[in-house]
């Protein structure tokens, strides 16, 4: 991502903001479309968790992707600019009724159900609404994904999805229900996976259950292998666009779809991340008796991943080109915790100095709060600069 074209108009525009280049989006959503091409019958979702942002779900709208949804306030959303319910998917393992509610009355593709009571509730009010639900089983695989213990979502002792050695019961609970209809598989392993492996050790076991229920005449129309391709955090202005290539060329070599299926993925933080940066301005610079602090604008209310999930952005300081030293990066919120880095190289750091934390188009603005009365920051694309 190019940021120094803008610094002029970064120093002008209060801090601390969101700010998303626009060039840089396109070209990653040109990619992704072209690289999901070598697999028949694809279609990306975008899982909207990642970032609502108008502006940037305009662009989703504009590639022809769908949206993934995990909260009815998000397909409420998503109808409102324009996406249609048969390109939306719902998942989460505690949708409420009135969530439950608005996918039905937007005949949304399908729910992705994480447990027999949910089946149970949806093909309840589907039948108050007099409607048919389409339900695609979300699989707990027991794949690895070697990422965060937080942001693993494929392991047996995870909360999401149903044991493998349930499905089949499922599936014949769904065939005896009114209002509800076996649809396909929905698998997701979890975040920031960048080992291909873990998608080919996924494509496998897809191929071993399909052939187990396809001996039982079940007959699967929809896989969705879920998302969770990462990016390089740690050289994102090198790396600005995710390996979408060896993504999509894994599924194309390993999974055996059959000629009716259609293909899912929900592509999440390798959409949007790179293309974002957090922009905030030093307030002050303390030095210690050990360590100096560049303090800034931005706090974790702004950009929690680092104190939640111990996660790495990489600070740029777009004013100074002054000899490095070393700092812990900080936010004036009064929780030991704001901290964006600690012993972070930067160039000689002064008062009112920019600095850019990269990587934050994805799980930034989406995830922030307003602790210490502190307002909502504002999201800003390169075309409203």
């Amino acid at each position: 991502m190019e940021l120094n074209k803008y610094i002029d108009k970064f120093k002008k525009t209060e801090t601390p903001f969101y700010f998303y280049d626009i060039d840089l989006l396109k070209q990653t959503f040109k990619e992704a479309q072209q690289h999901s091409q070598v697999i028949p019958n694809a279609m990306v979702h975008f899982a909207m968790k990642a970032n609502s942002n108008a502006s940037i779900l305009s662009y989703v709208h504009q590639a022809g992707f769908g949206i993934d949804a995990v909260s009815g306030g998000e397909i409420q959303r998503a109808v409102e600019l324009g996406f249609c319910g048969d390109r939306i998917v719902f998942a989460g393992v505690g949708k409420t009724d009135k969530e439950i509610l608005i996918g039905l009355d937007n005949d949304i593709l399908c729910f992705n159900v994480e447990s027999i009571p949910e089946i149970e509730v949806i093909n309840e009010l589907a039948k108050e609404r007099g409607k048919t639900a389409r339900l695609a089983i979300r699989v707990n695989p027991n794949i690895d994904a070697h990422t965060h213990k937080n942001i693993t979502t494929g392991l047996e002792e995870n909360k999401f999805g149903i044991a493998l050695e349930d499905l089949i019961p499922t599936i014949r609970m769904i065939q005896e229900l009114s209002n509800v209809e076996y649809y396909g598989l929905h698998f997701h392993i979890g975040s920031q996976i960048l080992d291909m492996e873990c998608f080919k050790a996924l494509s496998l076991k897809v191929n071993d259950i399909q052939e187990s229920l396809e001996a039982l005449h079940i007959q699967t129309n929809s896989i969705n292998i879920g998302g969770g391709l990462g990016i390089d955090y740690n050289h994102p202005q090198e790396k600005p666009i995710a390996d979408f290539k060896s993504y999509f060329n894994i599924f194309k070599d390993y999974l055996k779809l059959r000629p009716h299926q259609s293909f899912h993925c929900e592509l999440g933080r390798a959409l949007t991340a790179q293309y974002g940066a957090l922009i905030t301005r030093v307030i002050f610079v303390k030095k210690a008796k050990v360590k100096q602090f560049a303090i800034v604008d931005a706090g974790f209310s702004d950009l929690i991943r680092p104190s939640l999930y111990q996660s790495y952005h990489k600070a740029v300081n777009l004013t100074s080109n002054k000899p490095e030293e070393k700092y812990d990066l900080v936010g004036p919120i009064c929780e030991s915790t704001d901290v964006f880095g600690e012993n972070v190289s930067l160039p000689q750091t002064q008062r009112g100095d920019i600095i850019a934390l990269l990587s934050g188009g994805a799980y930034g603005h989406v995830m922030a709060s307003q602790y210490n009365c502190r307002p909502l920051i504002r999201e800003i694309t390169s075309e409203q600069l």
